[in-house]
């Protein structure tokens, strides 16, 4: 006993104590905001994008289990069955569907819509969730730059080509996943597309303003159909989005950044609770164009308030899709 005692006493054994339930309580405290209120959606029909992994799967996930029908809109079909199969077997929902979306194709967006609308006549929730971040310079296959390609443009036009059955199953919701980054954002009037220069965080920031400044007009121009529109940032989350990031694929990330990193990163899992609480949360019903952060109701940079390059935005963007507007 005495010598458990003193081994216990040791003073290297109190500070890896110390230290390692400083982390732990680090840990926990940086998971942020978790909705935990019990919703019931069975017969309510979902879309998430970019749902084979990440805080996309960890969303359909936490839908499943509480019953609902959910299409996994997703570029790689191989990745997506496996989590859309690993999913079943966890919950066993069967009502849980993978379909291809590359959303850097104005004809895949098309094609999937299409084929959704075949299958189904209604979409309580569609959640905007996949994304890419940092990556070099690249264009989608209709020449957009391919962070705005993917991240606004794609979406912008698959959420438009929902909205008359989103319309049909008022009260239903929209879910755009932004990002903190929005704060160093700007849109470039002059050069949308990137052509004249390219910086990608630059071009990230740029993305995810878009999704704010999208996510208030659409909110203004869905007045009196009971759909809502609103954004959020999910945190600082341990997934895959930075794999295009050349830094973040260096041996120093890898094997000593990240492990520093880790105590404030949070879990898929915890980085997917502002979507669930955006998509489920009853007392958010007619609550639209807002911004979210850990479940709670968060202001925006005052770019994302400029009503005027809202506007230029969204009238760019119908012009880059070939959407004509039903106003």
């Amino acid at each position: 006993m005495s010598c458990s005692l003193c081994f216990l006493l040791c003073p290297s054994v109190l500070w890896a104590a110390i230290i390692g339930g400083a982390i732990y309580f680090l840990k926990n405290y940086m998971q942020g905001g978790q909705f935990q209120k019990d919703t019931d959606e069975t017969g309510k029909v979902f879309i998430v994008t970019g749902a084979n992994t990440g805080i996309g799967k960890e969303t359909v996930r936490e839908i499943a289990k509480r019953g609902g029908t959910v299409y996994m809109a997703c570029r790689d079909m191989n990745r997506c069955e496996r989590a859309r199969l690993e999913i079943v077997a966890e919950t066993n929902n069967k009502n849980i569907f993978s379909r291809v979306l590359d959303l850097s194709s104005l004809d895949s967006i098309r094609e999937f819509v299409a084929g959704f609308k075949k299958e189904q006549d209604k979409l309580h929730v569609l959640i905007n969730n996949a994304g890419v971040m940092r990556c070099p310079k690249t264009l989608t296959k209709d020449g957009f730059e391919l962070q705005l390609g993917v991240n606004h443009m794609g979406h912008f036009l698959l959420t438009n080509l929902l909205l008359d059955v989103l319309k049909k199953s008022a009260p239903s919701r929209i879910v755009v996943v932004s990002s903190l980054a929005h704060i160093r954002g700007a849109i470039n009037v002059d050069d949308l597309n990137s052509e004249k220069s390219y910086s990608e965080g630059d071009a990230y920031s740029q993305s995810k303003l878009a999704n704010i400044l999208f996510t208030r007009e659409l909110a203004k121009r869905l007045e009196g159909t009971r759909v809502t529109v609103n954004a959020l940032h999910p945190g600082v989350v341990d997934t895959e989005l930075a794999r295009n990031w050349a830094f973040f694929q260096t041996n120093f990330v890898k094997y000593f950044l990240k492990h520093i990193l880790w105590p404030v990163l949070k879990t898929p899992k915890s980085g997917a609770q502002t979507s669930i609480y955006a998509a489920l949360d009853r007392d958010l019903d007619g609550v639209t164009g807002m911004y979210f952060s850990d479940c709670k109701l968060k202001d925006v940079a005052p770019a994302a308030k400029d009503d005027k390059t809202g506007k230029f935005l969204w009238e760019e963007s119908e012009k880059w899709t070939g959407l004509v507007s039903s106003k």
